[in-house]
């Protein structure tokens, strides 16, 4: 697959048994990792490579959402 996923790693941390201060490191982890995809960002929005890295964005967007969640749950 195309070489930007590849430094994902399968990255799917558990965030339901994370403390206030690990989902603080790991929401910075996925920003980091959004921003990192946006600097990879296919030019051929058609192809297949453009589909999968707009999965991953969407995944990695979901999973930094859920986590500002459970951080305004613990307040």
């Amino acid at each position: 697959m195309a070489d930007f996923l590849e430094f994902d790693g399968g990255f799917a941390p558990d965030i339901d048994t994370m403390d206030r201060e690990a989902l603080k490191d790991c929401l910075r982890e996925v920003r980091e990792r959004i921003a990192d995809l946006d600097e990879r960002e296919p030019a051929d929005m058609n192809s297949e490579e453009y589909e999968a890295w707009g999965e991953r964005h969407e995944e990695l967007e979901d999973l930094a959402d859920e986590i500002v969640e459970r951080l305004e749950e613990m307040e």
